[in-house]
C-alpha cells in the first residue's frame, strides 16, 4: 500500500500565454509522483458542499462566467468552462484527501490550498476555498470534529481566516510574510508574521517554536498542511528566502510532528511561482514525498526512491503559462 494522493487531468485549464500562474504543474507533479505514490480521480465537489462555505450568486458566478467586481479585479484568472471544471474537481481532491487521511493518517491532494478565496468572492488565483469546504463537508458529518489549518505558503490566508473567524473548532495557523500579499490581513488564531526577505534559519526556528504549541491548543482531530513552495529563495512573489534543503526540512518537521501526536494529516499544495519553469512542480513534488516516506515508515514498508528536485534541469514542456493545455 502507497501514500494515496488525488488528482486529475482536469485539474488543469488553459491561460494566457505567459500568464504567472504555473498552471502546468498540476499535470507534472502528479506525472512524477505517480511512481511512488497512488493517484485517483476524485470526481466533482458537489453544489451542497460548494454552498456550505460560498454564496449561492458566488457559485452561480464561476459555473457562468458572470464574475461579481470584486472577482473581476481580484482573481487574475481568465474565465473558461475548463477553469470552472478544474475549480469543481481539485476541491473535491482535497475533501477526498481528507477523507482518506481519516482512514490512513496521511493522504494528499495534488493541488489544493486556494487559502484567498471568501465565502462571496475569489482572489488570488484561488477560485474555491478547498480547505474550507473540505472542514465544512466534514463539520456536517461529524459536528464534533476539531481542525487545525497549518497554513505555511508565504503569503497569509485571508479568506480562510475570514471563514473561520467565528468558528471555534478550527484552529487557523499561518506563518506568512507580513508585508507581502495580502495587503490587509484577516486574523487568524495564531499569525507568525516574519520580515520580507527572512532566511530560511529564521523562518525554521520560528516554525519549530510555535507550531508545536498552536497544534497543542488546537487539539485538532485532523490537520491541514498547505505546504505552499513560494518560500523558495528563486520564488518572483514570496519574498522568502529558502533553500530547497530548507524547505524539506520544513516539511519533514511539520509532517513528522503531526503524525507523531497520531494526527490524520492532509496535505495539500498552496502557492508556487518559482522563476525557473518546472521548478515549482518538483518542489510540490519533494512535499509529496516526505509525506511518501513517513507513510511508509509508519508501515514498515520500502521509502520511496529518493527524489531531489534540483537533480535535473526541469522539462521545457512545463513552461508557466502555456496556453496549449487542453
Amino acid at each position: 500500500m502507497r501514500l494515496q494522493t488525488f488528482s486529475s487531468p482536469r485539474y488543469v485549464a488553459p491561460l494566457p500565454p505567459q500568464h504567472p500562474f504555473p498552471m502546468s504543474k498540476f499535470r507534472t507533479s502528479a506525472e512524477l509522483v505517480s511512481t511512488f505514490v497512488d493517484v485517483h480521480d476524485p470526481g466533482l465537489i458537489s453544489d451542497s458542499d460548494l454552498l456550505r462555505v460560498h454564496s449561492p450568486e458566488y457559485v452561480r458566478s464561476i459555473c457562468t462566467g458572470e464574475y461579481n467586481e470584486v472577482t473581476r479585479l481580484r482573481l487574475g484568472l481568465p474565465w473558461s468552462p475548463q477553469l470552472s471544471l478544474r475549480s469543481h474537481t481539485a476541491t473535491a481532491g482535497t475533501l477526498a484527501a481528507a477523507r482518506r487521511a481519516m482512514v490512513d493518517g496521511l493522504a494528499a491532494n495534488l493541488a489544493g490550498g486556494t487559502h484567498h478565496a471568501f465565502a462571496d468572492r475569489g482572489e488570488g488565483y484561488c477560485v474555491f476555498n478547498d480547505v474550507a469546504i473540505a472542514v465544512r463537508a466534514m463539520l456536517h458529518d461529524d459536528p464534533l470534529y476539531h481542525f487545525i489549518v497549518i497554513d505555511l505558503d508565504a503569503h497569509q490566508g485571508n479568506g480562510t481566516h475570514d471563514i473561520f473567524s467565528a468558528e471555534p473548532r478550527v484552529y487557523t495557523y499561518s506563518i506568512h510574510g507580513g508585508r507581502n500579499y495580502p495587503s490587509v490581513k484577516v486574523p487568524g488564531t495564531q499569525d507568525v508574521e516574519l520580515p520580507r526577505y527572512v532566511t530560511g534559519e529564521a523562518y525554521l526556528e520560528a516554525l519549530r517554536t510555535t507550531l508545536p504549541h498552536a497544534i497543542e491548543r488546537a487539539e485538532p482531530d485532523l490537520a491541514f498542511f498547505i505546504a505552499g513552495v513560494d518560500v523558495h529563495n528563486d520564488d518572483r512573489f514570496g519574498q522568502m528566502c529558502l533553500s530547497t534543503a530548507q524547505m524539506a526540512q520544513r516539511e519533514h518537521f511539520t509532517i513528522e510532528l503531526l503524525r507523531n501526536w497520531e494526527i490524520p494529516t492532509t496535505v495539500v499544495y498552496g502557492g508556487g511561482y518559482h522563476r525557473v519553469p518546472g521548478m515549482t512542480a518538483r518542489l510540490h513534488v519533494q512535499t509529496i514525498h516526505a509525506a511518501a516516506t513517513r507513510f511508509a515508515v509508519e508501515r514498515g514498508l520500502p521509502s520511496p526512491p529518493a527524489f531531489d528536485p534540483d537533480a535535473r534541469p526541469p522539462s521545457p514542456a512545463t513552461v508557466h503559462g502555456n496556453a496549449s493545455i487542453p
